[in-house]
């Protein structure tokens, strides 16, 4: 079996699982953040999903005084074009280990959804964007794409296009609402189908996302067709 540089936390299902949910988390967290959001979801019995909580590694981070703390990549100043580029591109190779380790245990990529928080919204988006094969889905929670200069290379090379959700705070003090947004109409532009959400809320998530998420990894992990939802660029100033 593949191994990953990742250490994980993992919950079962109860039988053999047939699909798999990666989630990481935000900077400053750990595997452990969104573990108890899982029994919330309100998930049926089948699919049969293993949720994957992997931890970043621990590195200082300018931004925050260079103080040592798990992160998928260094942040010297939110919002900052200059991205700490080597560390997102070896965080996204250890989440390929991740995803292919699921694959080598029975989960058809195709069942396979990468989500993630603030920092670990942007590694699933970055990592589900350039996978080889379509996988079921992302979720991006008060998020952002990284390195998106790149998106118009990665579309013309014919996808993948995984269904994504994404969903973001409205009063965001800490990755605006207007990046959200930003990221949101340059993944729709380039044909991604973008189920968006927006929440009063800072940034944190709530019960009302928790329940939509569950209604859509539902939808995507049973038909492989979420519901519809917004699928163009915006139409906000």
């Amino acid at each position: 079996m593949k191994q990953s540089y990742l250490e994980t936390l993992e919950i079962e299902p109860d039988r053999s699982a047939t699909a798999s949910v990666i989630w990481m988390h935000g900077l400053g967290a750990d595997a452990s953040d969104f573990y108890s959001l899982v029994s919330q979801l309100g998930l049926p019995p089948e699919p049969a999903v293993r949720f994957v909580f992997p931890n970043a590694p621990k590195i200082p981070v300018t931004i925050n005084m260079g103080m040592i703390m798990r992160a998928w990549y260094d942040v010297t100043e939110f919002g900052r074009k200059d991205q700490d580029e080597p560390r997102i591109r070896q965080s996204g190779a250890w989440i390929d280990e991740v995803v292919a380790r699921e694959v080598d245990r029975g989960v058809d990529p195709g069942r396979v959804v990468l989500a993630g928080f603030s920092q670990g919204g942007a590694m699933a988006l970055f990592a589900g964007l350039r996978q080889h094969e379509s996988l079921a889905g992302l979720i991006c929670l008060s998020g952002y794409l990284l390195l998106d200069e790149e998106l118009e290379s990665i579309t013309k090379g014919g996808g993948p296009f995984p269904p994504i959700f994404q969903a973001h705070g409205t009063e965001d003090p800490v990755v605006p609402y207007d990046t959200g947004l930003r990221s949101r109409d340059l993944l729709a532009a380039a044909g991604y189908g973008v189920e968006w959400r927006e929440y009063p809320m800072g940034h944190q998530v709530c019960l009302e996302e928790i329940r939509d998420i569950g209604v859509w990894l539902i939808g995507v992990l049973n038909s492989g067709q979420p519901e519809a939802g917004f699928s163009g660029p915006s139409d906000r100033p």
